[in-house]
């Protein structure tokens, strides 16, 4: 489990969902950082339509993900009182442990996403083993030492780092040909 010791206090990366609408007023991953958490939602850029014409808005890649930076015992209390926020729960293993990222992993990610203006993201069942090549490092640029999995698109030149967190999620972000060492 991905976390960093605080005492005997226990921070980590929560996966959770939030099972609000998606034209809420206020999302989960607002409510939570209007009360002080991090969160990190990965977000997008779509082109809604309203009643003022067509607009490009920031929204959330998937409605109901997000990952808080936190303590058990200071999201229970908000958990138990927001019907619509819910932890995310390994599979297989202890009955109801919730599924965290490593605190490593997510700064990866988070730094990967801000590094590029166009971020792809993947869920864990859309990332198959085709789409992916070679592991790869990265050397130089704004990426420098982040490793992953090479990806290329068949009729472009362009090619990208996937940067993965614990099956639940991936980015696709571009990279420079000369940066990239193959492992």
């Amino acid at each position: 489990m991905g976390a960093a010791f605080d005492g005997d206090v226990k921070r980590c990366w929560y996966v959770m969902r939030d099972l609000k609408r998606r034209n809420a007023l206020l999302p989960a991953y607002m409510q939570l950082r209007d009360a002080g958490f991090e969160v990190f939602t990965p977000m997008v850029v779509r082109l809604e339509s309203g009643s003022r014409g067509s607009q490009r808005r920031e929204v959330p890649y998937l409605q109901d993900l997000l990952f808080v930076n936190s303590t058990r015992e200071e999201l229970d209390p908000i958990v138990a009182k927001t019907p619509t926020l819910q932890y995310r729960f390994k599979r297989g293993g202890k009955y109801c442990e919730p599924l965290t990222v490593p605190d490593m992993e997510m700064s990866r990610f988070i730094g990967a996403v801000q590094a590029s203006q166009m971020p792809r993201y993947y869920t864990g069942e859309e990332l198959t083993e085709l789409m992916c090549g070679r592991d790869i490092r990265i050397i130089g640029g704004p990426l420098d030492g982040y490793e992953g999995k090479l990806q290329t698109i068949r009729g472009s030149r362009r090619r990208y780092l996937v940067v993965e967190i614990g099956g639940v999620m991936a980015v696709s972000v571009e990279v420079d040909k000369e940066y990239i060492e193959l492992l």
